[in-house]
Protein backbone atom coordinates (compact mmCIF):
# COMPACT_ATOMS: atom_id res chain seq x y z
CA UNK A 1 0.00 0.00 0.00
CA UNK A 2 1.47 2.85 -1.02
CA UNK A 3 -0.45 6.57 0.47
CA UNK A 4 2.20 8.56 0.69
CA UNK A 5 2.34 11.40 -1.54
CA UNK A 6 5.77 12.84 -2.61
CA UNK A 7 5.82 16.02 -0.29
CA UNK A 8 5.44 13.96 2.71
CA UNK A 9 7.66 11.07 1.33
CA UNK A 10 10.80 14.26 1.43
CA UNK A 11 9.90 15.32 5.31
CA UNK A 12 9.31 11.26 6.62
CA UNK A 13 12.87 11.37 7.26
CA UNK A 14 13.07 14.25 8.92
CA UNK A 15 10.02 13.38 11.67
CA UNK A 16 11.34 10.26 11.96
CA UNK A 17 14.45 11.60 12.98
CA UNK A 18 12.56 13.87 15.79
CA UNK A 19 10.63 11.52 16.90
CA UNK A 20 13.55 9.41 17.84
CA UNK A 21 14.94 12.47 20.30
CA UNK A 22 11.10 13.13 21.26
CA UNK A 23 11.13 10.12 23.34
CA UNK A 24 12.27 11.64 26.80
CA UNK A 25 9.60 14.24 26.50
CA UNK A 26 6.26 14.15 28.79
CA UNK A 27 2.74 14.60 27.13
CA UNK A 28 1.80 18.00 26.25
CA UNK A 29 -1.82 19.05 27.71
CA UNK A 30 -4.30 19.40 25.67
CA UNK A 31 -6.74 22.10 25.80
CA UNK A 32 -10.00 21.09 27.69
CA UNK A 33 -12.58 20.44 25.22
CA UNK A 34 -9.75 20.23 22.39
CA UNK A 35 -11.34 17.73 18.99
CA UNK A 36 -10.28 16.52 16.16
CA UNK A 37 -12.39 15.43 13.39
CA UNK A 38 -13.22 13.80 9.22
CA UNK A 39 -14.58 16.94 7.55
CA UNK A 40 -14.41 14.51 4.58
CA UNK A 41 -15.56 11.74 3.87
CA UNK A 42 -18.00 10.28 6.12
CA UNK A 43 -18.19 7.59 7.97
CA UNK A 44 -19.63 4.66 5.54
CA UNK A 45 -19.17 6.71 2.68
CA UNK A 46 -18.05 5.00 -0.46
CA UNK A 47 -15.75 6.65 -2.58
CA UNK A 48 -13.76 6.21 -5.58
CA UNK A 49 -9.45 6.69 -5.56
CA UNK A 50 -7.88 9.07 -5.19
CA UNK A 51 -9.35 10.09 -1.84
CA UNK A 52 -9.65 13.57 -0.17
CA UNK A 53 -9.41 13.60 2.99
CA UNK A 54 -10.01 17.34 4.90
CA UNK A 55 -9.33 17.31 8.69
CA UNK A 56 -11.06 19.71 11.41
CA UNK A 57 -10.37 20.75 14.43
CA UNK A 58 -12.01 22.11 17.49
CA UNK A 59 -10.38 24.09 20.43
CA UNK A 60 -6.90 23.61 19.72
CA UNK A 61 -4.43 25.17 17.05
CA UNK A 62 -2.06 24.14 14.11
CA UNK A 63 1.28 24.41 14.17
CA UNK A 64 4.03 23.06 11.98
CA UNK A 65 6.38 19.93 13.84
CA UNK A 66 9.44 21.33 15.62
CA UNK A 67 7.34 24.92 16.83
CA UNK A 68 6.53 24.54 20.15
CA UNK A 69 3.28 26.73 20.90
CA UNK A 70 1.08 26.24 23.35
CA UNK A 71 -2.69 25.24 22.54
CA UNK A 72 -1.11 23.44 19.19
CA UNK A 73 -0.13 20.32 17.63
CA UNK A 74 -0.38 19.15 13.95
CA UNK A 75 -2.58 16.10 12.27
CA UNK A 76 -1.77 12.35 12.20
CA UNK A 77 -3.48 10.03 10.25
CA UNK A 78 -3.98 5.90 11.21
CA UNK A 79 -4.70 4.00 8.06
CA UNK A 80 -6.08 0.63 8.65
CA UNK A 81 -4.68 0.31 12.08
CA UNK A 82 -6.52 -2.10 14.82
CA UNK A 83 -4.75 -0.49 17.55
CA UNK A 84 -3.81 2.96 19.02
CA UNK A 85 0.11 3.84 18.72
CA UNK A 86 1.42 3.99 21.97
CA UNK A 87 0.35 6.74 23.64
CA UNK A 88 3.30 7.76 25.45
CA UNK A 89 5.85 7.34 22.80
CA UNK A 90 6.10 9.95 19.64
CA UNK A 91 3.96 8.73 16.55
CA UNK A 92 5.44 6.55 14.41
CA UNK A 93 5.59 7.09 10.53
CA UNK A 94 5.10 4.77 8.05
CA UNK A 95 2.14 4.26 5.82
CA UNK A 96 -0.08 3.01 8.49
CA UNK A 97 0.86 6.57 10.31
CA UNK A 98 0.90 9.53 8.50
CA UNK A 99 2.47 13.06 9.75
CA UNK A 100 1.18 15.80 8.71
CA UNK A 101 4.07 17.87 10.12
CA UNK A 102 4.15 21.18 7.49
CA UNK A 103 0.41 21.59 9.41
CA UNK A 104 -1.61 20.19 6.43
CA UNK A 105 -5.46 19.87 7.19
CA UNK A 106 -6.28 17.65 4.06
CA UNK A 107 -4.28 15.55 1.78
CA UNK A 108 -5.20 12.94 -1.16
CA UNK A 109 -4.67 9.51 -0.79
CA UNK A 110 -4.40 6.40 -3.06
CA UNK A 111 -6.13 3.43 -1.40
CA UNK A 112 -7.18 0.11 -3.27
CA UNK A 113 -10.53 -0.91 -3.59
CA UNK A 114 -11.97 -2.46 -0.74
CA UNK A 115 -12.95 -1.39 3.27
CA UNK A 116 -10.46 1.06 4.76
CA UNK A 117 -10.16 2.45 8.53
CA UNK A 118 -8.88 6.05 9.13
CA UNK A 119 -8.51 8.11 12.44
CA UNK A 120 -6.98 11.15 13.25
CA UNK A 121 -4.75 12.02 16.19
CA UNK A 122 -2.93 14.84 17.03
CA UNK A 123 0.58 15.37 18.29
CA UNK A 124 2.35 18.64 19.51
CA UNK A 125 5.64 19.93 18.10
CA UNK A 126 7.26 16.35 18.72
CA UNK A 127 4.87 14.01 17.21
CA UNK A 128 3.50 12.85 21.15
CA UNK A 129 -0.13 13.06 21.73
CA UNK A 130 -1.07 15.47 23.77
CA UNK A 131 -2.72 14.64 27.39
CA UNK A 132 -5.64 13.55 27.29
CA UNK A 133 -5.31 12.26 23.51
CA UNK A 134 -7.24 14.50 20.99
CA UNK A 135 -8.16 12.00 18.23
CA UNK A 136 -11.42 11.55 16.16
CA UNK A 137 -13.94 8.29 15.76
CA UNK A 138 -11.65 6.09 13.56
CA UNK A 139 -14.63 5.75 10.11
CA UNK A 140 -15.21 3.13 7.83
CA UNK A 141 -14.91 3.90 4.21
CA UNK A 142 -15.43 1.44 1.00
CA UNK A 143 -13.00 2.09 -2.18
CA UNK A 144 -15.06 1.54 -5.35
Amino acid sequence: MNIINSTQRFSLGFIFAASMVAGAHGATPAPEGAAVYFVTPSDGQTVSTPVTVRFGLDGLGVAPAGVEREGTGHHHLLVDLDDLPALDQPIPADDHHVHFGGGQTQTTLDLAPGEHTLQLLMGDYQHMPHEPPVMSEKITITVE
